[in-house]
């Protein structure tokens, strides 16, 4: 469960998150999010969800089942409530597009998207390109980014979706236990080029499931949690990002 509600003293100008992984098996992760939302996002101007916050997503299609639904209108009744909401595509979910947005309200950003704020510049994104150590994981990102194969894959129906989605899955798990953690997590030099081309002071990206803050030249790298509260040691976090510019944590 979140944190107590913010008071308006306290509001923040934007919340970040990332890596929620939403799906039914997980009800004790979704409570929280939804938890999360009514208390803590309630109280910001802004909310940007920076991917995977489901764990899989087949199409928009999709909209109406069950589960999706109660997420889409939790988040729609944000936006209602006039909550700013900006998405970025993960590697879980790069197939939401503008009919998820127009049900939940939110605007769907690129990556990496820049951020200005209280004098600084802040860029965003889910962190998977950055991890180009993972030769393998960086061609399969290519190719199920290019527009031609999403048609492709959409054309089909969304039983067949679901089904290949679920060997996906299945392949990155034994893909995650057969490269070096190392691998995995962000390349230094694709960091440096992504500040050096965003001209940003601070970068904000999850993906990698290692929260932490990294400092170097004046320059902050924030990365976020994923979130499990079904396991016996829940996890997940969020950062609010407050008027003076100023960037806190904050654990579920």
């Amino acid at each position: 469960m979140t944190g107590p509600a913010l008071s308006a003293a306290q509001a923040p100008v934007a919340l970040f998150i990332s890596d929620l992984h939403l799906q039914p098996e997980m009800p004790a992760t979704t409570a929280a999010f939804l938890h999360f939302l009514q208390q803590q996002a309630s109280k910001a101007s802004q909310l940007y969800l920076l991917g995977d916050i489901f764990e899989y997503w087949a199409g928009d299609d999709d909209l109406d089942s069950p589960f999706p639904q109660r997420i889409v209108q939790a988040l729609r009744h944000l936006s209602d409530k006039g909550v700013q909401l900006y998405w970025m595509a993960g590697n879980r979910d790069f197939l939401v597009s503008q009919a998820f947005a127009t049900a939940t309200g939110a605007t769907l950003l690129p990556d990496p998207y820049i951020l200005t704020h209280a004098g600084q510049r802040l860029v965003l994104t889910h962190g998977d390109q950055l991890c180009t150590d993972d030769s393998a994981y960086q061609q399969f990102r290519l190719q199920v980014r290019q527009p031609a194969w999403q048609a492709a894959f959409l054309a089909r129906s969304l039983a067949e979706r679901k089904a290949i989605i679920a060997g996906m899955r299945m392949q990155s798990q034994q893909h995650q236990q057969q490269v070096s953690a190392l691998i995995m997590d962000v390349n230094t030099e694709a960091v440096a080029s992504l500040f050096a081309s965003s001209g940003a002071d601070v970068l904000i990206h999850g993906h990698t499931h290692r929260p932490d803050v990294h400092s170097s030249e004046q320059r902050r790298r924030y990365v976020l949690s994923d979130w499990d509260c079904d396991s016996t040691t829940p996890r997940g976090d969020w950062l609010a990002l407050m008027a003076d510019g100023s960037l806190l944590r904050n654990k579920v």
